[in-house]
């Protein structure tokens, strides 16, 4: 008999490792940020690498990384909700665990330079001002976050004036870290890494909503935690049910709007915002259709015993998602086996189904005799260093 504590943490572990597995595959096809791939051999091979390509990126681009930051908001009013129990505040030591995610994102982003850690580290910090606001004013402000209000103003600013532009500084550092990826120097890839690679990564990630976004997902996530729509989902069906309904409404328009509309302004500038507004909203509703599929999905004994193969991986997702970008660089780029300019999209997603099954074995084994994962247990010691509780 599962005791609620363990529900809440096995599916949420499931999920956060589903959400992983993705972007595992996700940055093997993209060859770690490295767009270089040989020409397919025949049609047949181009065709299947465009399927590859384009079904991976419907499924997941956009959409792994926002359920992953959901889940990193859900975490943190756990944190914050058992510390709280005990008669602290958790909110300085979160900040203290930020810093130390930031540590470990830098340290990620050495080896891979689209890695997503150093953005949570640093947009993570929006959650110590709301924590503490009730349910009502924390959901508008999530709500108005997601819709990019940011890029409304861009909007709006380059309808009264045509020559404004848009800002397109992370093409000058994508080209710029590009070479030092090709090349065999390794020390000279890194220190490209940690400047080129987040100067790109970072103003792509503000130019393309991001930060609002991602702000959003960890609210979103905090309000779920909350209402103990993951801690008991079959309390909660009807929620569940009803979320799954109106999110696939909402996709549909959605996905037709951002793949027309944009084209249709003249304006760079207006095109580049409506683009931006309407692939966060997109990504957002596909992201809630998956988990509300596998929320709804666990409640049902079968696909439960599946999903919860998905655990051990979800319980060690930091290790994962780290270690992916050291193994993913050194197989894709120049100081390893240089294999960008070899593979194609079809063997590099068999490469990263090779790299998730070698990870899987490893968690499985690791758990059997570790609490927590490597990198979990190094964040876990770091974050609560020089307590006394």
């Amino acid at each position: 008999m599962l005791t609620e504590k363990s529900y809440r943490i096995d599916l949420v572990d499931a999920l956060r490792g589903f959400a992983v597995m993705a972007i595992m595959l996700l940055h093997n096809i993209e060859h770690f940020n490295l767009y270089a791939y040989p020409e397919p051999p025949s049609e047949l091979i181009a065709k299947i690498d465009s399927g590859i390509w384009d079904t991976m990126f419907f499924l997941f681009g956009g959409k792994a990384y926002a359920l992953f930051a959901l889940l990193f908001g859900f975490s943190f009013h756990i944190q914050y909700t058992n510390y709280a129990k005990k008669g602290g505040d958790f909110r300085w030591r979160y900040m203290w665990r930020l810093v130390l995610l930031f540590g470990l994102g830098c340290l990620n982003a050495a080896f891979f330079p689209g890695e997503v850690l150093v953005l949570y580290a640093m947009v993570g910090f929006v959650l110590v001002p709301v924590c503490r606001l009730g349910n009502k004013t924390l959901l508008i402000i999530a709500i108005i976050l997601m819709l990019q209000p940011y890029e409304w103003g861009k909007f709006f600013y380059a309808m009264y004036n045509p020559e404004f532009k848009t800002g397109t500084a992370w093409i000058k550092y994508s080209r710029a870290m590009t070479p030092f990826l090709q090349d065999g120097n390794f020390w000279a890839m890194v220190k490209s890494n940690l400047w080129n690679g987040q100067l790109f990564s970072h103003i792509w990630a503000w130019e393309y909503g991001r930060f609002f976004q991602t702000a959003s997902l960890f609210m979103f996530g905090m309000l779920l935690g909350r209402k103990e729509l993951f801690a008991k989902p079959e309390e909660h069906k009807s929620f569940w049910l009803r979320t799954l309904i109106i999110a696939a409404i909402c996709f549909i328009p959605l996905y037709y709007l951002a793949a027309k509309i944009p084209g249709s302004f003249e304006n760079r500038a207006m095109r580049g915002s409506l683009s931006t507004i309407l692939q966060s909203l997109r990504n957002f509703s596909f992201m809630t259709i998956l988990a509300s599929l596998f929320v709804i999905g666990w409640q049902n004994i079968s696909i439960q015993k599946i999903f919860r193969k998905l655990c051990p991986y979800g319980k060690m997702s930091l290790t994962n998602y780290i270690t992916q970008s050291i193994v993913g660089s050194f197989v894709y780029f120049g100081y390893g086996l240089a294999l960008f300019n070899v593979v194609s999209t079809t063997a590099s997603f068999g490469i990263g189904l090779l790299m998730l099954t070698a990870q899987y074995l490893f968690c499985c084994w690791w758990l059997k005799n570790y609490r927590y994962g490597p990198f979990e247990y190094l964040w876990r010691k770091g974050t609560w260093a020089f307590s006394k509780k």
